[in-house]
């Protein structure tokens, strides 16, 4: 497994850590965590698998490994608006305020990110946890500048904005606060009830046209959703957090993503009937992806707790993807192809139409955007605004 990086570390010394990669997960799974496998990522250029010596060797070690304890490293960031120029999605720009995500989803597509920083997609995607202390600096100092003019943005696109390291370091919140200050619109995905936290600023800009939130709801089922998300909020929760919006005059949508064949596959009328009751008006869903690292993950993780569905679910997905595990075209990355694709889709469809759930997204107003001095802090744009 990889040494240990000090919480306070600087995020350029993670790519000097040593690597010492299983070739093969090896041990049970770890309460509380997507995978306990630190797979290989695609870059790296040894690999290492341990060996029963025939001592016994190999299950006294699992037994004396430590516990995957969370570890997050705060960056300083040159930027912090990422550029979309894929097709199939319709914002123009994001922000993630962290690196990793700690909800250890384990289909998520944002898990080869962590390649980049030379960190495992398996559990170190889960465990390290990359903060980007600061992201609000670095916002003010985009929307400040002449050159720019508001644009179609996105919070939480590779990671969740509410992950638990949230609650201390609350830079969503402080991103939240500018965008605020300078009425810029943006929406919002997430599955966790922190962003009720929050609710002093998204609400107002809710009921202005500047915010929407798309909660994601992949099943009803707690046991289901405990394993697949572990650290996530609880279907119920989630359905509690889109009343709560919705109660605020936010405009709240829900994402059925990813839909997962015999897993969350029935329950797709259902999550949408229980969305649109707790008072989402708009909804989106995409079919399982899974790009590089998380294909082998994912298939780990259906060994573990679904055997008995693991081929079948497999195989239902590679009919969707052209015969492949994943398919990385524009467009079809997102929908599918083939008849299991195309029913899926005509039940997503007919669903929304029955429960009045507008498939398009919410329209948010970029006219009332106002930019802020480059220098300004908190409630210093609109105290200079008075003279």
């Amino acid at each position: 497994m990889p040494s240990a990086v000090p919480a306070c570390a600087p995020a350029a010394h993670l790519a000097a850590q040593p690597i010492q990669w299983l070739r093969s997960p090896r041990h049970a799974p770890i309460k509380g965590r997507g995978t306990e496998w630190a797979l290989p990522h695609r870059f790296s250029s040894e690999q290492r698998e341990l060996v029963d010596d025939g001592w016994g060797t190999l299950d006294d070690l699992a037994q004396a490994a430590p516990p995957a304890v969370t570890q997050v490293t705060m960056q300083s960031v040159r930027s912090i608006l990422t550029g979309n120029n894929s097709p199939d999605i319709s914002f123009d720009v994001s922000i993630n305020p962290y690196r990793g995500c700690e909800h250890g989803c384990i289909y998520c597509y944002a898990r080869p990110t962590h390649s980049y920083l030379n960190l495992s997609p398996g559990l170190d995607f889960e465990t390290r946890i990359i903060a980007k202390a600061n992201a609000a600096e670095r916002l003010r100092e985009t929307l400040a500048s002449r050159s720019y003019t508001p644009l179609d943005l996105c919070i939480g696109a590779a990671t969740d904005a509410y992950q638990p390291a949230e609650r201390e370091l609350r830079i969503t919140r402080s991103v939240i606060e500018v965008l605020s200050e300078c009425h810029h619109p943006f929406a919002l995905i997430t599955k966790s009830a922190g962003v009720l936290r929050d609710l002093d600023l998204i609400g107002p800009m809710g009921r202005q046209g500047l915010a929407a939130v798309y909660v994601s709801v992949t099943s009803l089922d707690p046991a289901l959703s405990r394993v697949m998300e572990p650290r996530a909020a609880s279907p119920e929760r989630r359905l509690q957090v889109i009343r709560q919006l919705a109660e605020a005059g936010v405009p709240v949508g829900v994402s059925v993503s990813p839909v997962i064949p015999f897993l969350n596959e029935p329950e797709l009328e259902a999550i949408l009937a229980a969305a649109a009751e707790a008072g989402a008006t708009r909804a989106f869903s995409i079919p399982l992806r899974l790009p590089w690292e998380v294909s082998p993950l994912f298939q780990h993780w259906l060994q573990q707790h679904f055997p008995e569905r693991a081929a079948r679910v497999m195989a239902r997905v590679r009919e969707q993807r052209g015969g492949q595990d994943n398919d990385a075209r524009f467009g079809s990355r997102m929908q599918g192809e083939g008849i299991w694709a195309e029913l899926r889709r005509q039940r997503f469809h007919k669903a929304c139409a029955r429960l009045g759930l507008n498939r398009e997204r919410v329209a948010l107003d970029r006219s009332q955007f106002r930019r802020p001095a480059p220098s300004a802090r908190p409630g210093e744009m609109l105290q200079s605004a008075l003279f």
